[in-house]
């Protein structure tokens, strides 16, 4: 009995001296204004940024988003091809990220979304003509959710989540959700690398992962304290599903191992319940791809996942090119009825 009572006051002493911390945007203390290599935030921070700009005037514009480790460099390929055909794009590094400041720290939910609708704001100050639509990747895809949950503005004219991080808590095995939670409240700076754990093939690119690998700029790792940041951002993303109101494209491959089919369905069912407005006019659209994975924009055929964002982008009322549509609404007819 003395024994349990020793370690229950060990673990005790310990959570009581060990919390997750996150490292949030300062005061806003300047303007929040865009030069040719940075966005400055309304704090000061210097996050860089990327542009690729299609000749003359652009018919839409795409604020992009990256995911978990990554930075603005993401959007390169997709960003040119959308170039060629009249897009404007811009991606910046977000905090702790890329070449932003706090590297490797987590800023926490609501500077990652107050950054990108102000981002958003000075985009559409700059092209008032022309639509604006924010695209997230994973972790970036958490992020535009939750932006456009509070978006009050009306600034943005459609969403577009490639593989977003939807695997919240309540999705995740009870031991993993356990042991994140101790680690974060005992070892909040340890840093995990995953060598050694499950295997997992997030693309079919293995020239491309082979170059994210010697990529200084992204990071190999996280502290334990940015995982459960991430895990609460999650949480927040997959609460979303019933207040989304933008037009909507969703990407989902179905050889994704990152992000498991479990969660992603959840989300789907409560997401498509009401898919039509009273016009019948369709504001959501799913697109599964058979052979697709986990980085959908940058698989050996991203090519069909950039053709399906830019005909979505001109004519959100046509089926995709790649059929992508069509086939999610058959892999989900029998999902989503087994959730009712």
């Amino acid at each position: 009995m003395k024994k349990i009572v020793s370690i229950l006051s060990l673990i005790t002493l310990l959570l009581s001296g060990c919390m997750p911390s996150i490292y949030p945007s300062g005061a806003k203390t300047t303007v929040a204004r865009l030069d040719t290599l940075a966005f400055i935030t309304e704090d000061g921070a210097r996050l860089p940024l990327r542009s690729w700009l299609p000749q003359g005037e652009p018919k839409a514009v795409i604020i992009a988003v990256h995911g978990f480790n990554d930075y603005s460099r993401f959007f390169d390929q997709p960003a040119r091809y959308f170039s060629e055909h009249g897009i404007a794009s811009f991606a910046y590094d977000q905090r702790g990220f890329g070449a932003a400041p706090k590297r490797g720290l987590w800023a926490g939910s609501a500077s990652y979304a107050d950054d990108l609708l102000t981002l958003a704001r000075l985009v559409k100050e700059r092209y008032p003509r022309s639509p604006i639509f924010l695209l997230g990747e994973s972790m970036g895809g958490a992020v535009v959710m939750t932006a456009a949950k509070h978006d009050t503005t009306e600034l943005v004219d459609g969403i577009i989540l490639a593989a977003p991080a939807l695997w919240a808590r309540k999705t995740m095995p009870w031991y993993q959700n356990s042991l994140l939670w101790i680690l974060a409240h005992t070892t909040p700076w340890l840093r995990l690398t995953g060598k050694g754990v499950v295997k997992v093939t997030p693309s079919d690119n293995i020239e491309m992962l082979r170059e994210l690998g010697r990529d200084p700029w992204v990071i190999k790792g996280a502290r334990v304290e940015t995982l459960y940041g991430l895990a609460n951002l999650m949480d927040l993303a997959f609460n979303s599903a019933d207040s989304l109101t933008e037009d909507t494209l969703l990407l989902y491959g179905e050889k994704d191992d990152i992000i498991p089919k479990k969660p992603t369905y959840a989300f789907l069912q409560r997401f498509l319940k009401h898919k039509k407005n009273p016009s019948g006019e369709k504001e959501k659209t799913v697109a599964f791809y058979q052979q697709g994975y986990h980085m959908l924009l940058r698989d050996l055929q991203a090519d069909k996942t950039w053709q399906d964002i830019a005909a979505w982008i001109d004519s959100r009322k046509v089926h995709l090119p790649s059929g992508a549509d069509r086939r999610a609404e058959i892999v989900l007819k029998p999902v989503l009825t087994s959730f009712n």
